[in-house]
């Protein structure tokens, strides 16, 4: 298990990356215009850095929904190879089933 503060920080960075998404986006838009004069441009980069670093889509990191494990995390179903193994174990993910041979 994650330590909760991890866990906490990762949802608040999802929070402000939804909250400024939009203006993130716009933003980038005027300054990727190259019909626009460099002023603008220059100043649409200046209001772009003041918006929170958490803001940022990159800096979001991808963690298991039960544990919050950052390692060995699987996109498509939001659980790390620990959480799928156990889940599947116990015939908790339809049509799987662990492997013997």
């Amino acid at each position: 298990m994650a330590k909760k503060s991890m866990v906490n920080r990762e949802v608040k960075r999802a929070k402000l990356v939804k909250q400024h998404a939009s203006k993130r986006a716009a933003l980038k838009a005027v300054i990727n215009d190259q019909s626009k004069p460099m002023e603008e441009r220059f100043k649409a980069t200046l209001k772009l850095a003041e918006l929170p670093r958490n803001s940022s889509a990159t800096r979001l990191h991808n963690r298991c929904q039960l544990t919050g494990r950052p390692h060995a995390y699987y996109r498509k179903l939001k659980l790390s190879r620990i959480m799928l193994r156990e889940l599947a174990s116990f015939g908790q993910i339809p049509g799987m089933v662990k492997s013997s041979w």
